[in-house]
């Protein structure tokens, strides 16, 4: 049988850049060479596309950006293309025909519906949610209302644009933290992904400064209650029946699960499963199927929540590319249900040719 050519992009322009090459690194080293002819598109913080045959130890590192046989590529949105165009110098060019994209990219530019965009616009299949889930997911703001008008229950929270944190916005916006809320509180920027730019703020006199923090990632803030309680995640998978995981739990080795817990140390405690009775966890998996199909997915996400008292569950939130590191909760968790990297990677790859003739 003739293999399927699939695009494996990585990098970005986000703040999650270097996570999404240590994601690349390990979906490369486990989809099967065998079923795919895999080819590599890295994307640099600058933006510029490169089609590269680079070791998965240097797209890691970022020295596949120095590698002399990187070739300027883009995706074409014109549907008879179907696939990347390809720079070969002196204004030569050529096209590389895709069956499919599997974009692993995290944060802005990638999670957010900008790209998924324009894999529909080409008409190429790609893994993970469509256009409008994944804005949706990495809008923290619109997640929370969509979520609040399903009845499903989630922290406390308000949210502004950041320019009306100023002048006399500044007191009201306060005013209402201290009212609906109370100190401790988290402040977010409504999109941004791995905790970049949250501020854990314990007293009013620190929220100018973390408000600031979260505004240069973006232009709405969120601001929710700090919820003492565990903290656990759920791996779904699927279209229109989507199914869930096990649920894990995080002990966070930082005074939250930051960036650096989650990517760089490695410290933070996992627990599969999670510390939960039974009918609490089964509650968790139930919510996490039912938050996924209401806010459209497919493919996958990864579903976090609080648990407060160890019976009371809080939704936190969806990312629709949680990390593929060897240290992401999202493959530990299928690992856990007895499907193994690769194979969960071919799963994930088929869930996309299921939503072909969607587009």
């Amino acid at each position: 049988m003739e293999k399927r050519r699939i695009a494996v992009i990585f990098g970005g322009c986000s703040s999650e850049h270097e996570i999404s090459r240590l994601s690349a690194k390990c979906v490369v080293e486990n989809i099967s060479k065998e079923k795919y002819d895999v080819i590599l598109v890295g994307i640099d913080k600058a933006g510029r596309w490169f089609l590269t045959d680079s070791s998965t130890e240097d797209i890691a590192s970022g020295a596949w950006e120095q590698n002399p046989n990187n070739r300027v590529a883009f995706l074409s949105p014109d549907r008879s293309v179907r696939g990347l165009v390809v720079m070969n110098g002196c204004g030569a060019c050529e096209t590389v025909k895709l069956d499919l994209v599997f974009p692993v990219l995290h944060g802005k530019n990638g999670e957010d519906g900008t790209i998924q965009g324009l894999f529909q616009m080409a008409g190429i299949p790609f893994v993970g949610c469509g256009t409008s889930a994944s804005a949706v997911c990495m809008d923290k703001a619109i997640a929370h209302t969509l979520l609040t008008g399903a009845r499903i229950k989630q922290a406390n929270y308000l949210w502004f644009f950041a320019c009306n944190y100023s002048g006399e916005g500044i007191e009201k916006i306060k005013r209402k933290v201290e009212a609906r809320l109370g100190y401790p509180v988290f402040v977010k920027p409504a999109n941004a992904g791995s905790s970049v730019g949250v501020s854990k703020v314990e007293r009013e006199e620190d929220l100018d400064t973390a408000v600031s923090k979260a505004a240069r990632e973006d232009s709405k803030v969120v601001i929710e209650e700090c919820i003492v309680g565990q903290e656990v995640e759920c791996a779904v998978m699927g279209n229109d029946v989507p199914k869930s995981s096990i649920v894990g739990e995080i002990a966070p080795s930082a005074d939250f699960y930051d960036y650096d817990d989650k990517y760089k140390n490695g410290t933070s405690q996992l627990y599969i499963p999670a510390h939960l009775a039974p009918e609490v966890s089964e509650e968790l998996r139930h919510t996490a199927e039912r938050a996924y199909r209401l806010l459209g997915c497919t493919g996958l996400a990864r579903v976090d929540f609080f648990v407060r008292g160890g019976t009371e569950v809080l939704l936190n939130e969806l990312n629709t590319l949680p990390g593929f590191t060897s240290i992401s909760m999202y493959p530990k968790l299928w690992e856990a249900c007895g499907v193994p990297i690769p194979d969960l990677l071919d799963q994930l790859i088929q869930l996309a040719f299921e939503k072909e003739g969607r587009m």
